[in-house]
């Protein structure tokens, strides 16, 4: 007959009239022993398991008194596993709360770092539509720069002070430079554009027909919050300047204080070396300490190296000693260009350094500052070229280059109309120069670049012979800067006068175009000035 009486897993249902002690089957077996262990009932009496104990069955008290020390008299320790289920006599091993801790944390670090990456790109969508132009998406792209014909891209950097209440001519772009990068030799060049270059417009503007060229930019148009009237003010403001100094500029950035502010402070500031002008020992300029109603001040440094936070580098990125007391910035505007672009360039030397780029932090508030205040026609697509180039031109290659340098600036400051202005050194609106100066540092010729001053001599008795040559050697970039008739006398077809030996490039290319050319190292026919690197005599029968 069945039995249908229940059991539990582990537990043998005890039979009827058992007694304790007794074993659950009473077939006899020649191997069965009775188990020296001894079982505790009550009373105090004790006897072997397997031996019965007559007219006494097994109770509650008798089970719990058993299972209590178990353990307490010899066998195997406790390790709280002889309940589990074995395969092949083997216990599962328990998995360890380290690993599952491990576990975990491994999935909390990946989902956190989903959440700030997707942070991160939620930021750059919404900062990117307003920065950059075309489709945002186009980030994923790596589209070339734009280039003009010496292989370089230009960018005019602009920067105004809109966002600071109270400033008086908030509009006009005090701050003005000119990036140079050339994405295949891998270097850049600076130039800071002097704010109080006198121009003609071409059109009216609050000044007239002429004036500064830092009020052209919002000349172009009055409705300024317009994001179309931006890119067109960047745009003619880009072919303006480009026609001034001889550049294809083919971008165009508009920034304004707090971009500079923000920036500093979201890399953890900049350190910047500063050098008081005409051997002073260091700068100063009061005119912003009314901010703190004098009891302080806010561009003051000795020589050498500081670190500044966004708002010192921006006063520093302002500074040109107009207001008394001042020091150390003795030729205002033009110390002020040259601290502007040692900010930027410390800027870029920390906002490459991997401690930034890798702090989220850093990234999230470097988009912030530059989504509500930085505006370009750069194409988003060409992005991820720019930051490539940011990170792989070397500080070294980097050169930063101003227009006033002594004796040999192509500017020079004066007063026009009672006002100071800066104007071309050749003569007001006279930009050749100008133009020769920055091709000369851009030119992917290394004719250009040594910038030999020729002159021109007509000693063949032929009207207009001299001026041929001389066009001709312009055609190919050559610096002309005299044509003239030569003394009478007899020459030979082609007469070079050396007289700047450290021009080895220029002369082995004037070489190479005239063969069959007499070089000579003595003085020439005409007196010349003493920064003229060659004369060139076209004779009776010229080559």
């Amino acid at each position: 007959m069945k039995n249908n009486r229940p059991n539990i897993d582990g537990f043998v249902p005890r039979r009827t009239r058992s007694q304790l002690g007794d074993l659950h089957s009473k077939r006899p077996s020649a191997k069965t022993e009775m188990i020296s262990r001894p079982l505790h009932s009550g009373g105090g009496v004790s006897q072997r398991v397997g031996e019965a104990r007559q007219n006494q069955s097994i109770g509650r008290s008798d089970i719990n008194d058993s299972l209590h020390d178990i353990d307490s008299l010899g066998g195997r320790p406790n390790h709280r596993r002889s309940g589990r289920r074995q395969i092949n006599n083997k216990p599962l091993k328990r998995r360890r709360p380290i690993k599952r801790i491990l576990k975990w944390s491994g999935l909390a670090i990946l989902l956190a770092g989903l959440i700030l990456g997707g942070y991160v790109v939620s930021k750059f969508l919404s900062a990117g539509t307003s920065i950059f132009k075309g489709n945002v998406l186009d980030i994923i792209k790596t589209q070339s720069l734009k280039q003009d014909s010496n292989g370089r891209s230009n960018f005019l950097i602009l920067g105004t002070s809109e966002d600071d209440p109270g400033h008086g001519g908030a509009y006009l772009t005090d701050s003005m430079m000119i990036l140079s990068i050339d994405q295949t030799n891998k270097n850049a060049y600076m130039f800071s554009i002097p704010r109080d270059l006198y121009v003609q417009y071409g059109m009216a503007c609050n000044s007239g027909y002429s004036g500064k060229i830092n009020e052209y930019f919002n000349c172009v148009n009055d409705n300024y919050t317009d994001p179309a009237a931006e890119q067109q003010r960047l745009t003619e403001t880009q072919a303006f300047v480009g026609k001034i100094f001889g550049l294809d500029i083919q971008y165009g950035i508009h920034v304004n204080n707090t971009v500079i502010k923000q920036a500093v402070d979201a890399v953890g500031g900049v350190d910047v070396d500063i050098e008081g002008s005409n051997g002073d020992p260091g700068i100063l300029d009061r005119n912003f300490d009314w901010r703190c109603n004098y009891k302080c001040y806010l561009v003051k440094y000795d020589n050498g190296v500081h670190h500044l936070d966004g708002v010192h580098a921006l006063f520093l990125s302002m500074a040109r000693g107009d207001v008394a007391p001042t020091y150390g910035l003795s030729n205002s505007n033009f110390d002020r260009e040259k601290n502007q672009q040692k900010i930027i360039l410390a800027l870029k030397e920390k906002a490459m350094t991997t401690g930034t780029l890798t702090n989220i932090g850093k990234i999230t508030s470097l988009i912030d500052s530059l989504g509500n205040n930085l505006r370009t026609n750069i194409q988003t697509s060409e992005i991820r070229t720019l930051v490539g180039l940011a990170a792989n031109i070397k500080s070294s290659d980097i050169h930063t280059v101003s227009f006033e340098d002594g004796s040999n600036s192509v500017v020079k400051t004066g007063d026009y109309n009672g006002q100071s202005i800066v104007m071309p050194a050749a003569g007001m609106y006279d930009y050749g120069d100008i133009r020769a100066f920055v091709a000369k540092n851009l030119s992917s010729n290394p004719v250009v670049r040594e910038n030999a001053s020729i002159v021109v001599l007509n000693g063949s008795g032929v009207a207009g012979v001299g001026q041929t040559l001389a066009d001709s050697l312009t055609a190919k970039q050559f610096v002309v800067s005299i044509v003239d008739n030569a003394p009478s006398g007899t020459y030979d077809p082609i007469e070079i006068y050396n007289l700047d030996t450290s021009k080895t490039v220029t002369l082995a290319a004037l070489k190479s175009l005239y063969p069959k050319a007499t070089v000579k190292t003595s003085t020439p026919p005409l007196a010349v000035s003493k920064d003229t690197s060659f004369v060139i005599v076209v004779g009776s029968a010229n080559q």
